[in-house]
């Protein structure tokens, strides 16, 4: 019986094979060269390792797709590698077979894991199987009992059948192949995988929608920051259900980091549009304010020089509290500015001189010359000042964080709010203005005053403008007069009401 196996086998064709090999084209250079084993095929010359890579895997599915279906008749090729179908039997009996292939025979593609060379080859399913990596390209159709592994059961007295690789004797039962357990697959989202006993089903649906969503915005080739904003309000819903139904707290983080993106991509989407979303109507769109500060960052320096001033200011009253507020935009990270007399008597002040000349006895401003000579100075020889926090060497560095190509910008800023034209023509005096400098750094996108339009703390209020509660009511119906406020209203604790439309370009939002 093994002389007429082996006579079967030698009169079959051998099993194809070719290997396509990526190797280094020479030292000191990143140049690859691709070479075949088909004597056909030229070697190839390519500037990277990943461009050759991808013309080696390139040049053998050409070989695959222009190679015949697998040949029924043909016997492994990979006799010759000691597979695993092929290796000896290792107790104390030999086999009586001399291989042990089996199944339909298939074309079988097998690569290193370094990515240095593939090998298709023509052999049995069984083989292919015990082949580590191997991946199945094509299966030869069965012409029936010729690629059998077993022979099926026959009645008594029949004769054996041929089978592709060896015989044996009739009746021994098929061998059944152990199942092959496979994983599912893990999906992600933000690089964390999302469990498959993630309940309920719902929540995990949106979460894999989710990750989908993320990853085909990835491949698009222009931004759609509108898109991304609402991308990242469900991805924020979504990880706090998550962290709820979890207890991870670090889900809760996500969540909140991805609803500052959305915030962060909306407004965003809005300065580039030239659209504003009302906050008390999401889905109603309003030509965008043009603010003179444009973001969130400037808006927010704007405050921290406010509150600097604040816990540092030198004299009392609303008067030196507007000055040193001036004064400290003009000199913020260098110390030193230029000053003329106009930008002092355009400020409102009752005796400008004189409380230049409190700051310099104070020894909080420096100047090179009397007061009187800065409130004459013009533009065209302006007065060099210094305030001496403001210098470096005093510590005065750390103080602001903003650039230097921000700093004039802050200082415009300030001077415009201070200079408006409907104040100076009701003649305010500082108690207004400083009122109008802090409400523009205080209200809502819409202008509402407070955080979310609920109002401000009288008691902050008056401690920013340097003057008693009581006295925020005269300086509101100064600021409404001048068309600056619209519907002021006191209430024990709070300040509520609107800066008019024509006022929201200098104001610096609270987001």
């Amino acid at each position: 019986m093994t002389q007429a196996a082996g006579s079967e086998l030698d009169e079959r064709v051998p099993g194809r094979r070719w290997t396509v090999r990526l190797d280094a084209a020479g030292r000191g250079s990143a140049a690859v060269r691709i070479s075949c084993s088909r004597p056909a095929c030229a070697e190839q010359r390519l500037p990277s390792a990943t461009a050759g890579r991808a013309a080696a895997v390139a040049h053998l599915k050409a070989h695959l797709r222009a190679a015949n279906a697998p040949r029924t008749g043909a016997h492994c090729a990979c006799r010759a590698e000691g597979c695993h179908t092929h290796l000896p039997d290792t107790g104390r009996h030999a086999r009586a077979e001399p291989w042990r292939c089996g199944g339909p025979v298939v074309l079988a593609v097998v690569t290193d894991r370094g990515g240095r060379w593939w090998q298709a080859m023509e052999c049995c399913s069984r083989c292919a199987a015990a082949t580590p990596g191997a991946k199945t390209a094509a299966t030869s159709q069965a012409p029936g009992s010729r690629l059998s592994e077993r022979p099926a059961p026959a009645a008594p007295g029949a004769g054996t059948p041929q089978f592709s690789d060896h015989q044996v004797a009739a009746g021994v039962p098929t061998p059944r192949s152990a199942p092959v357990r496979r994983r599912p697959p893990q999906v992600k989202i933000a690089q964390r995988v999302i469990p498959h006993s993630l309940r309920p089903i719902s929540l995990r649906d949106e979460l894999i929608e989710l990750g989908d969503l993320f990853r085909a915005y990835q491949e698009r080739d222009q931004p759609d920051l509108a898109l991304l904003a609402d991308l990242h309000t469900r991805k924020a819903s979504a990880f706090a259900a998550w962290a709820e139904a979890t207890g991870d707290t670090r889900l809760g983080l996500d969540a909140q980091r991805a609803e500052q993106a959305a915030t962060a991509a909306r407004l965003q989407h809005q300065q580039r549009t030239g659209l504003a979303t009302s906050s008390t109507d999401p889905d109603s769109n309003t030509p965008a304010v043009a603010r003179l500060l444009s973001g969130p960052a400037q808006w927010a320096h704007a405050r921290s020089v406010l509150a600097h001033v604040t816990d540092t200011s030198p004299l009392p009253g609303p008067e030196a509290r507007l000055l040193v507020v001036m004064l400290t935009l003009r000199t913020a990270r260098t110390g030193t500015g230029n000053l003329v007399g106009q930008d002092l008597t355009g400020l409102g002040l009752s005796e400008p001189e004189d409380l230049v000349a409190q700051l310099a006895d104070s020894g909080w401003l420096r100047l090179p010359g009397t007061p009187g000579d800065l409130l004459a100075s013009r533009p065209e020889s302006p007065t060099l000042i210094t305030v001496s926090s403001m210098v470096p060497g005093d510590g005065g560095s750390e103080l602001f964080t903003f650039g230097k190509k921000l700093r004039p910008k802050l200082s415009g800023w300030a001077q415009k709010v201070v200079s408006d034209k409907k104040l100076r023509k009701t003649k305010a005096g500082a108690g207004p203005r400083l009122l109008a400098l802090v409400l523009a750094t205080h209200s809502s996108p819409d202008g509402r005053l407070g955080p979310g339009g609920q109002g401000i703390d009288l008691d902050h209020l008056a401690s920013w403008c340097a003057v008693d509660p009581g006295e925020l009511t005269p300086l509101a119906d100064q600021l409404a007069a001048a068309d600056w406020l619209t519907e002021p209203a006191f209430t024990t604790t709070r300040l509520t009401g609107r800066l008019t439309e024509r006022v929201l370009p200098l104001t610096c939002p609270l987001t």
